[in-house]
């Protein structure tokens, strides 16, 4: 096995097991024993745990850039890129059921250790913050593009931990369709003229 794969492997080990353990409750001795490796072979790439973490919320980061530009890819419209992202609570529900959503424990329980690296790990939601922006702009809704992404990442976030708490697929599945809706109102509410800067709900003359 080449440095470059077993370094890989390492960081896939840690990115499932900070994920299903934490990250204050795995240790060395855990991943190295799940990739299978010497600690002097496991040494050699990384020196701490939280040299580990860096190279985690990097793959995250990545994995998160290249799932963004697939929905870039297949989704015609805006709405059907929403969609997709909404849609992560039924794809990944059970994953989500058993140990939350992946980048909300991390952020939450780096902040509750006030460890260095909760900033580096808040990069993750930026990057949705943004993605989702950019999406509501194309709605045409450009003025409140940027509070319509932070309340879906907080709907869709409340969602998954109250999932995880009620274990309640019925519940995740209403959260689901109920968003859908919304993202609908939303678009239909989007100004029709090219760079209608209205403010929203207020009529159109005649």
């Amino acid at each position: 096995m080449s440095n470059r794969s077993t370094r890989d492997d390492i960081v896939a080990v840690a990115d499932d097991l900070f994920y299903r353990r934490g990250f204050e409750h795995t240790s060395f001795a855990d991943i190295a024993e799940h990739v299978k490796i010497s600690r002097g072979n496991f040494y050699h790439h990384f020196k701490t745990k939280d040299d580990i973490l860096d190279a985690v919320i990097q793959k995250r980061l990545d994995d998160r850039n290249a799932m963004l530009e697939r929905w870039e890819i297949e989704g015609e419209t805006p709405v059907d890129r929403i969609s997709s992202f909404i849609d992560i609570l039924i794809v990944n529900g059970e994953k989500i059921k058993l140990y939350g959503c992946p980048i909300g424990t991390l952020t939450s329980e780096l902040a509750k250790l006030n460890h260095a690296a909760r900033e580096n790990a808040g990069r993750l939601f930026m990057l949705f913050r943004i993605w989702l922006r950019r999406q509501f702009v194309e709605l045409g809704r450009e003025a409140d593009a940027d509070a319509l992404a932070m309340h879906l990442l907080s709907r869709s976030q409340g969602a998954a931990t109250l999932f995880n708490a009620f274990q309640d697929e019925n519940f995740v599945q209403r959260e689901v369709y109920q968003m859908k809706n919304w993202m609908k109102e939303v678009a239909a509410e989007a100004p029709n003229r090219i760079g209608d800067k209205r403010p929203l709900h207020e009529p159109m003359d005649g």
